[in-house]
């Protein structure tokens, strides 16, 4: 259909109504859906569609119900509750913060630390942030930490859910790119861990330069003393020594092992070596932590054995589904099943899973399921309506005048995902404003970055925009994790039940000033994820797939001298050296069929 004048007035309304809608606190999933279809019947009675258009919508709806990507979210979702509702939280953020305690900025990095396990195992903001506003944010304050230090650290490390693989952002992301969610994991995988490396980064040049914000833990508050007095660290650097060793051993004959036994034909990736090699490092801690627990042979000390049976179970796990997932065992969606399952197993192996916690998660999973479901199908509705009146090509032409051609495009779509994160939720974002951008992105951005093939430039892509939707939770006015943290800070000036001292009240502007130097972060990551597309591309498998000509030379027989003409000396009164038509060849048209579906599919 051409765009018409009347259409070309019809998408910038519709276009204008859209951030009218997310800006204002509409409800969102249903405002879409009323302001695509309301758009969709002035169409029909302005002439801009066919009446028959709409009959399709409801097979657009069903495909949404019928895809499996996004069963993963409920998966992981579940996973994540029941590991923060059975105390691993608690008992991870006590344990840490004991190793670090006796350094300065050592509680702020156990913070960090923490922050990224959970974010690899609940994968939820708000339980992230409240379990370590509850529980670290009280200690910090006791031994003097800076308000703001430990304000930015905790809600910082709480949005690393967003970030780190299995994030439901990227399975969000991955799903509305059509690209492969295994993929998307791999892809920010690194520059994951690289921000978290620069959050350390920033609490040791805290702790050199400005040590008096960031004191050590005094002696007396460590808990996991020997009879002795000692601490305990040599023990346990004893004991990640050996581990280490296993691991590093590992990696070395990793890709001949699994080259052998799964019959590849290419080289194991990266990501897959190093997943695989921690998750044996922490079998083999776990396995001598039991050994010594169980012969008494006190070879470890009681920091050690703490540290080894609240720290590995999370991380095997982890280990086990990510491995799982990026050795191609299984997909994202079997992954975050066997997750869920195995959340389930340490739970009951603490004593802690009961009816009313199994009850509990269900409610919350089946909410936040229920959430995205219908976002997705409101922005269905609106975008529906939007593409069927050109608007993907009205948006294209917003973008390709920007100065600075597609790393122009980069930029300013940043800004705007930055701006919109300001205002409003990550999940309006990824499911209403990436479909707009989509593709765009598509035709600017391939050949940007030599050597990148259009699947690696789109995961790049997504990746960038899940690190700057990470900091739509720290940005005002509407950072969420900001208000989560204020849920939980103390309010009134209270007394200090280890101390007896006054602790004064945590007021909400010391909350926003802590952010601010970890949005810089973000942004800094971000930047780098721009300018350095291997961090992302890295770990992503180069697959050049094949046009349906070059499978049909490769399908057709070799021919020889006696053959190949069988109509020589023979007068047909026909021309055989002309090419074979698409309609009148079945096989090419079912491959080209078939070409065009495995572009859609994630």
């Amino acid at each position: 259909m051409q765009t018409t004048f009347l259409a070309q007035q019809f998408v910038p309304l519709m276009f204008i109504g859209l951030f009218v809608l997310l800006l204002t606190g509409f409800p969102v999933a249903f405002g879409l859906a009323a302001t695509g279809l309301a758009f969709g019947f002035i169409g029909i009675e302005a002439g801009i569609f066919p009446a028959a258009m709409f009959q399709a919508l409801p097979l657009r709806i069903f495909g949404i119900m019928q895809n499996d990507t996004l069963l993963a979210i409920p998966f992981f979702t579940f996973m994540g509750i029941i590991l923060e509702r059975s105390g691993m939280a608690e008992d991870l953020l006590e344990t840490v913060g004991q190793v670090f305690g006796p350094v300065r900025g050592g509680v702020a990095i156990a913070v960090i630390l923490v922050g990224a396990l959970l974010a690899a195992t609940t994968g939820v903001v708000a339980a992230a942030v409240i379990s370590m506003g509850l529980i670290s944010l009280p200690v910090m304050l006791r031994y003097g930490y800076s308000r703001t230090i430990a304000t930015g650290t905790i809600t910082a490390s709480g949005t690393l859910a967003q970030a780190i693989p299995p994030s439901l952002v990227l399975i969000v992301l991955a799903d509305q790119l059509g690209r492969s969610v295994g993929d998307m994991y791999s892809g920010a995988l690194i520059p994951g861990l690289l921000l978290v490396g620069l959050y350390i980064a920033f609490i040791v040049a805290v702790a050199i330069f400005k040590p008096a914000m960031v004191p050590a833990l005094p002696p007396e508050a460590l808990l996991f003393k020997e009879d002795n007095g000692a601490s305990g660290h040599r023990s346990l650097l004893v004991l990640v020594l050996i581990c280490a060793a296993v691991g590093y051993s590992w990696a070395q004959v990793h890709n001949g092992l699994m080259t052998q036994w799964l019959e590849r034909a290419v080289p194991s990736a990266g990501d897959e070596i190093v997943i695989l090699s921690l998750t044996l490092a922490s079998l083999t801690g776990l396995a001598l932590a039991i050994i010594n627990k169980v012969t008494k042979l006190h070879l470890l000390s009681r920091l050690a054995e703490q540290v080894t049976f609240v720290l590995m179970p999370p991380l095997i796990l982890i280990f086990l589904v990510l491995g799982t997932i990026f050795l191609g065992v299984a997909t994202p969606t079997e992954g975050g099943a066997m997750g869920a399952l195995g959340a389930m197993i340490l739970a009951i192996g603490k004593g802690r899973l009961s009816f009313s916690l199994t009850k509990q998660a269900l409610e919350n999973t089946a909410k936040l399921a229920s959430f995205v479901l219908f976002i997705l199908i409101g922005s269905t509705v609106f975008s529906f309506t939007f593409n069927a009146a050109d608007g993907h090509i009205w948006v294209e032409h917003l973008f390709d005048k920007i100065p600075g051609g597609a790393w122009g495009f980069l930029v300013v779509v940043n800004v705007l995902v930055f701006i919109l994160g300001c205002f409003i939720d990550f999940f309006e974002i990824a499911f209403i404003v990436i479909p707009l951008l989509a593709p765009v992105a598509e035709k600017i951005l391939p050949g940007l970055v030599p050597g990148m093939t259009p699947d690696q430039v789109m995961i790049w892509f997504g990746v960038i925009i899940a690190m700057n939707l990470q900091t739509s939770f720290l940005t005002p006015p509407f950072g969420f994790a900001l208000f989560y943290l204020r849920s939980v800070a103390a309010k009134f000036d209270y007394k200090d039940r280890v101390t007896g001292q006054m602790i004064p009240s945590v007021k909400t502007i010391e909350i926003y000033k802590g952010s601010i130097a970890f949005i810089i972060l973000q942004l800094i990551m971000v930047v780098a994820v721009i300018a350095f597309p291997v961090l992302v591309t890295g770990g992503i498998e180069k697959q050049e797939s094949l046009s349906s000509e070059q499978i049909m030379n490769q399908l057709e027989m070799p021919k020889t001298e006696e053959a190949a003409d069988p109509t020589a000396g023979m007068d047909t009164g026909a021309k055989t050296d002309e090419p074979a038509k698409a309609e009148d060849d079945p096989m090419k048209a079912m491959l080209e069929a078939n070409e065009k579906d495995a572009k859609k599919k994630p």
